[in-house]
């Protein structure tokens, strides 16, 4: 294929990307333009929710005990991913007239099955809430991500750019919501991939579904991000279920303690790994703002 070609398809395929992000967009303003009535997130929702106006401090273990090792379709057996890693998280709002700045910094230290081990791509994500996209028991946000250069016997040893957007709501014992990543990685431009869709990380797709069980008990589907290739135009789907309790503390604060299983859904197709089963562990700390 030629450069013009490449190039060709890079576009249209920005041109896809840009008209996905618009459409979230767009259907963010609706849902939060026809939320007329304004109230207020009950502790437990609040505490599970990631875009509340609270400090937050996650400390997180995920184990991958097993990867699907099927042949793709270039004959090849499908590779595996990380053994485990540890997850450091925090978020800390700063809240303004017009609108509120939540910005979030995770911190991931891996290893590998080979025994390799370091810190992967440091994520910074800064969610942006415009006060009338905040109704209450739920919102909407946009905001730039970057990643860092993390260890490369685990990660990749490059910087990263892109965008991120959320929407949440709770209604009675439900809590769900949709994040979006799209991001892409800084190249040097003396040495460009052959194909310049290479630089584009897969779109993530994270919707997340909770039910209240009672006394602080909840059910979910997990950190389940489904992932789109923007090279191969395949996707690749995890399921799981969470089980968690919040533990109330005195002046507002709150523990998120959860236990999570995941495996593959749909991954026949998807050129990387593919999890068979893992485990995660979850301790995290809430705050009010002001405390």
């Amino acid at each position: 294929m030629n450069r013009t070609t490449c190039n060709g398809g890079n576009v249209n395929r920005k041109a896809r990307l840009t008209t996905l992000l618009m459409a979230l967009t767009c259907s963010m303003v609706s849902v939060s333009s026809a939320t007329a009535e304004e109230s207020e997130q009950d502790a437990l929702t609040k505490a599970i929710d990631s875009t509340a106006t609270q400090w937050s401090f996650q400390f997180a273990y995920q184990n991958m005990f097993d990867y699907k090792d099927d042949t793709l379709s270039n004959g090849m057996t499908r590779p595996a991913g990380a053994d485990n890693y540890w997850q450091l998280r925090a978020v800390a709002p700063f809240v303004f007239d017009s609108f509120t700045l939540l910005p979030r910094l995770t911190v991931r230290h891996y290893e590998n099955a080979n025994g390799d081990d370091g810190l992967g791509n440091t994520e910074l994500f800064g969610l942006i809430v415009p006060k009338s996209w905040d109704w209450g028991k739920g919102r909407v946000g946009l905001g730039p991500l970057i990643t860092l250069p993390g260890n490369k016997k685990v990660a990749r040893d490059e910087w990263g750019y892109g965008l991120a957007g959320a929407i949440v709501n709770s209604s009675g014992k439900w809590f769900y919501g949709l994040l979006l990543t799209q991001s892409w990685r800084s190249i040097d431009p003396n040495n460009l991939p052959p194909d310049p869709t290479d630089n584009t990380n897969p779109l993530g797709i994270a919707p997340f579904l909770n039910y209240q069980l009672g006394d602080g008990w909840y059910v979910g589907n997990g950190d389940m991000v489904i992932q789109y290739d923007w090279n191969s135009n395949e996707v690749y789907v995890p399921i799981g279920v969470r089980l968690g309790k919040v533990v109330p503390r005195e002046k507002g604060r709150a523990w998120n303690i959860y236990a999570e299983y995941q495996t593959s859904l749909i991954y026949d197709d998807w050129p990387g790994s593919a999890v068979d089963s893992s485990i995660r562990l979850n301790f995290t700390l809430t705050l009010p703002v002001g405390m």
